[in-house]
């Protein structure tokens, strides 16, 4: 395993949807369409591809009651 994929999650800043997923045992899919959602607040589009600030996911989650 190469250093950068050895990371652990809770030190990265962002991640990937997969990442998100696995961190939070919340599906994919789930995860995806949230980042659809208009004013997303974390969000962050490097070209096309979609990551999840992961401080603010981690903030947005502990608030709601339902997802």
């Amino acid at each position: 395993m190469n250093e950068i994929n050895s990371i652990p999650i809770p030190q990265k800043a962002v991640l990937s949807v997969r990442e998100a997923a696995a961190y939070t045992n919340i599906g994919i899919n789930k995860i995806d369409s949230m980042l659809r959602s208009p004013n997303c607040p974390f969000v962050l589009y490097v070209g096309t591809k979609k990551l999840v600030k992961r401080k603010e996911f981690e903030k947005f989650i502990s608030e709601q009651l339902v997802i």
